[in-house]
């Protein structure tokens, strides 16, 4: 054989024609041979609808041989033979597996995997089918969230969620108030739920964009969210953002344009029809021409404007068989209806997550960054204002400077355009959260994930009052600057393992986790007297103060948080019916007291698949039907800083003024303790047992759940405990002490009406009930029978108190003089604390129980209809059972005042002797009960027939497009967080109506 070889290669040397044509010749005779081991495949795979499904895995099984379909769901791949077998493979779908045979055409139709498919849910550390759920749990996927030009993603929600009660005014600046299954803290900014955004714990929701969120998952019951421990007693929103698909990749842009407007006005007296009022009344003519110029001036008009707002998302997600990875960027800018209001904010957001060793090894990168900037005005003097400013006033003197008429008394004392534009307010909000994940498959069954995250958030606040300013007058311009960076570093590691036995089902978690955040991390500071207004709030060392009390620096001391946490949680599941679940979180806190820096938090569930049973089969009209049961413990520790059990020196006053006292020959300021310790401090906890059925009819046709809930919140933390001063340093200490209790029900229901055809109608129903009530406000030796809250002022009643947090009320629970109506003379007359009328005003001891502001069911309905390429959609909602105190009106109805300010078309009716209009009591408290057609929105999908182009989407939607109420203020949707809920006090920002004009278009 060697020496034909060598032959062979010396007659090619002397012979290269003859060497080629053998050559050519011995290929020949292979070619026929090759054909019988390999060959070239191709086909088109498609879904069960017989549409191409691309990103479909195809593959030689035993092999590294693959491919994947296109946006046609065309393949083309090659195979080694006859006897070889391809598998196609997607996400959600079965797998299917095909002998080659003698063809070289082979298609596939992939149908879905029932079992992956069920619809996922986010537990906290992992996931579960919710079949297999036992908490109160309910899952919200972007094709469900709300359109609007939404400023944070809470919005998203509103309406959609049985149990969690969202309200927001018009303020483009301004963040809704959360409330989920009642109130259960006497703590402003501690009421809301915790979020968590792509498994990182307390991140700030306004780093996402809504477009990049694919769902949002609300925990409810302690069962659920005691595996995130002292922060979880109002419940938790897990978040997750959209990522790729295996093998498919995606470029999307959305936008949106938007006209808002006032959806309501108060109808105030015109200027003619204030001078008629004072004429018919007898009163002198106003003065001239410094209260009276002859004008017509509508101040609500000239204060508020036509708001733009526009929304761009241009996003692209990519995937390949070992890696995912996506970046998008969002646009938002948001005008408000008053002058001067706006937001404006940039969102860049990419992730890249790679896997190694057959997926065994899997490093995820996540980068989040918004920027926000937002111009103000000063709405507590600018809403009053507006609606009390003269109407027989022109805005401007000859010479273009604003009217003012700073010697006038009464409310409403400053030019509304003064105010509006001599007075700046801008912000900036810079976050950025950064987060890397290592997840390790160690066996069959076990992962190890280990993450760490850090959010940055630098916040810079500037305001100038120019020299022209009536809030400044003659301090030549007053500027503030103030920069602070609060800093929030967590480490998560834990253990995840998940195996099925035959007809058993285990799945455990153990995990650790670490977390410091430290805030005010800067200074602010106050200087005024400039040479001119040129500069505004930039370069302070210009300003001019006549003494160093005129420059003022912040309050704000740096204060660094730190928690440590051991979880574990097991679930278990036999013969897919029954289901147990158990969880237990030991988090540490340095923000509590030395003696209770630990505590635990355990919760349990249980389930039952009935519909699993034997004799379900015997009902046909059951497709689905749960019994889940569950108790557990979560707690409360937001609000806080790293003093709040410590004993605070400071600055002391005394009656108000700073306390001093001579130090060599200086005046200085004295420095005492002005916070007592309380090493017994620990976090409020919140104990809550829920029952729960979820049911599904006719083929899951009809599906819905009901829960009702028992939440009980003990330990309350209130800060003003009265102490004696023998055993402490200041009169009032910051302890625990009280519980409120939570009690309700929550309905939920949704329907495919109608399937026939080219129409689909969908209709969702939630309905929730909740009572609140104050069981106790006293623990041990720190006793209070009530507190008083809501000192809303007006004239003559700056002492005076609204609302009262008592035993056995509910918060936001009103306090007010009981109105008795008119006597002879016109006067209103009230209630004394002895029974008797009289036309005076009355004490503050004549006040009395006057109803609450908490709402006794809260709903929402959403219907979805589809016809052709075709849909609409639309939302109403809606609270009954509440009470609102409109204070605007109260303090409006002054007709003795008609001469010093103007008055609503309200008062025309009263008395101008009424000298008691104006008193604030149950006269002006009125229902809140509303039905609002939140948002109505009409869209055509047009799938081109272009492979570049997947579908083009336009939209038309309106948002506030009617409410009906009979509350006579600006809108029923006042504020019902914190503690003085359900309040209109001269404060609202008014609620808007708006049209919006959207495009979604898939690449």
């Amino acid at each position: 054989m060697k020496q034909f070889y060598k032959r062979f290669l010396n007659d090619g040397k002397k012979y290269p024609r003859q060497l080629l044509l053998m050559v050519c010749a011995v290929m020949i005779s292979v070619l026929p041979a090759m054909s019988q081991t390999g060959k070239t495949i191709r086909g088109t795979v498609t879904d069960e609808k017989r549409e191409p499904l691309p990103g479909v895995s195809v593959t030689v099984v035993g092999t590294n041989a693959g491919a994947m379909t296109d946006a046609k769901g065309q393949y083309t791949l090659n195979v080694p033979g006859a006897n070889a077998t391809v598998r196609f493979s997607f996400v959600g779908y079965l797998s299917k597996d095909v002998i080659v045979g003698a063809g070289n055409v082979i298609n596939a139709n992939l149908v879905p995997d029932a079992k992956q498919l069920k619809d996922v849910v986010v537990i906290g550390y992992g996931t579960a089918s919710k079949r297999d759920v036992t908490g109160s749990i309910t899952t919200l996927k972007s094709e469900e969230f709300n359109v609007g030009a939404t400023t944070t993603p809470a919005e998203l929600l509103q309406g959609k969620v049985a149990g969690l009660n969202i309200t927001k005014s018009g303020d483009p600046n301004a963040a809704p108030s959360v409330i989920l299954r009642g109130p259960s803290t006497f703590r402003s900014g501690a009421a809301e739920p915790f979020y968590v955004i792509d498994g990182v714990p307390g991140a700030s929701i306004d780093v996402l964009a809504p477009s990049d969120i694919e769902t949002i998952d609300v925990l409810k019951d302690a069962s659920s969210t005691a595996i995130y421990g002292s922060r979880a007693a109002n419940g938790v929103i897990i978040v997750t953002t959209k990522r790729s698909k295996s093998g498919q990749s995606h470029l999307s842009y959305n936008a949106y344009a938007t006209m808002q407007e006032v959806s309501k006005k108060i109808d105030m007296l015109t200027g003619d029809e204030l001078r008629k009022y004072l004429a018919d009344n007898g009163v002198a003519p106003l003065a001239k021409p410094l209260d009276d110029n002859g004008a017509n001036t509508n101040w609500q008009n000239l204060v508020e404007r036509k708001g733009y707002s526009q929304n761009h998302n241009l996003s692209y997600n990519g995937a390949s068989n070992s890696a995912d990875y996506g970046a998008s960027v969002n646009y938002f800018k948001n005008e408000g209806v008053l002058k001067r209001t706006a937001l404006e904010r940039t969102i860049y957001r990419g992730y890249v997550n790679q896997r190694f060793f057959d997926n065994r090894l899997k490093l995820s990168l996540n980068l989040t960054n918004s920027n926000t900037n937002s111009d103000d005005i000063y709405q507590n003097y600018v809403l009053p204002a507006m609606l009390f400013y003269l109407p027989t006033v022109s805005p401007f003197n000859p010479d273009g400077t604003y009217k003012e008429n700073y010697q006038r008394t009464g409310s409403g004392t400053l030019n509304p355009l003064s105010l509006l534009n001599n007075n700046t307010i801008k912000s900036n909000d810079n976050k950025t959260l950064i987060n890397g994940i290592v997840q390790v498959d160690i066996l069959r069954g076990l992962k190890f994930t280990l993450s760490g995250s850090q959010q940055r958030d630098q916040y810079n606040y500037n305001t100038y009052l120019n020299s022209q300013s009536g809030l400044a007058v003659g301090l030549n311009g007053v500027a503030r600057r103030s920069a602070y960076l609060n800093t929030n570093n967590i480490v998560e590691s834990y253990f995840n393992y998940d195996r099925d036995f035959g007809r058993h089902s285990l799945k455990l978690l153990a995990g650790y986790s670490y977390q410091q955040n430290r805030t005010n991390d800067g200074f602010g500071v106050q200087s005024q007297n400039f040479s001119n207004d040129n500069l505004t709030y930039n370069n302070l060392f210009l300003s001019n103060p006549a003494s160093v009390s005129q420059i003022v620096f912040d309050n704000s001391p740096i204060s660094t948080l730190r928690l440590i946490s051991y979880y574990g949680r097991a679930q278990y599941q036999f013969d897919d019916k029954y289901l147990v679940q158990a969880s237990l979180r030991d988090d540490g806190s340095s923000a509590f007291g030395a003696n209770h820096r630990y505590g635990l938090f355990p919760a349990a569930s249980v389930g039952w698949r009935i519909i699993s049973e034997d004799f379900m089969q015997k009902l046909p009209v059951f497709s689905d039907l749960k019994l889940r049961a569950g108790y557990g413990v979560s707690g409360n520790s937001l609000g806080f800083d790293a003093f709040t059990s410590l004993l605070i020196y400071g600055t002391q006053t005394n009656n108000g003024t700073s306390s001093k006292f001579l130090s060599n020959g200086n005046i200085t300021n004295a420095i005492g303790p002005v916070r007592n310790d309380n090493p017994n401090l620990k976090w409020e906890s919140t104990a809550t047992t829920n029952i729960g059925l979820d049911f599904g009819l006719f083929k899951n046709r009809i599906t819905g759940s009901i829960d009702y809930y028992i939440k009980k919140t003990s330990d309350l933390i209130y800060t003003d405990y009265p102490v004696s001063l023998t055993q402490y340093f200041v009169p009032t200490i910051t302890a625990n002490a009280g519980n409120i209790s939570n009690k309700g029900i929550e309905v939920v229901l949704n329907a495919t009406a109608v399937k026939a055809g080219s129409f689909t109608w969908k209709t969702s129903v939630n309905v929730s009930h909740n009572k609140n009530v104050v069981e106790s406000l006293s623990k041990g030796q720190f006793n209070l029978p009530l507190f008083y809250t809501a000192q809303l002022g007006g004239k003559g009643q700056s002492g005076n108190f609204s609302q009262v947090v008592l035993p056995g009320q509910p918060i936001g629970t009103f306090y007010l003089w009981h109105y008795m109506g008119k006597n002879a003379n016109g006067v209103s007359t009230y209630q004394n604390a002895a029974g008797n009328t009289i036309a005076t005003q009355p004490l503050t001891t004549d006040q009395r129980v006057a109803g609450n502001a908490q709402p006794t069911v809260i709903y929402g309905w959403t219907n979805t209809f589809y016809y052709k390429n075709f849909d609409l959609n639309f939302l109403i909602r809606g609270v009954a059972g509440n009470k609102i105190l409109n204070a605007t009106l109260a303090n409006l109805n002054n007709p003795a005042d008609a001469k010093l300010q103007n008055i609503p078309r309200f008062t025309l009716g009263e008395s101008y002797k009424d000298i008691n209009a104006y008193l604030i009591s149950d006269r002006f408290l009125e229902s809140g009960s509303y039905v609002r057609l939140d948002n109505a929105t009409l869209g055509y999908t047009i799938k081109p027939k272009i492979t570049a182009i997947k579908s083009i989407r336009l939209y038309l939607s309106g948002n506030n497009l009617f409410v009906i109420t009979k509350y006579k203020g600006i809108d029923p949707e006042v504020n019902l967080g914190g503690v003085t809920p359900g309040i209109d006090n001269n404060n609202y920002y008014p609620k808007t109506r708006t049209f919006l004009f959207g495009l979604n278009a898939s690449f």
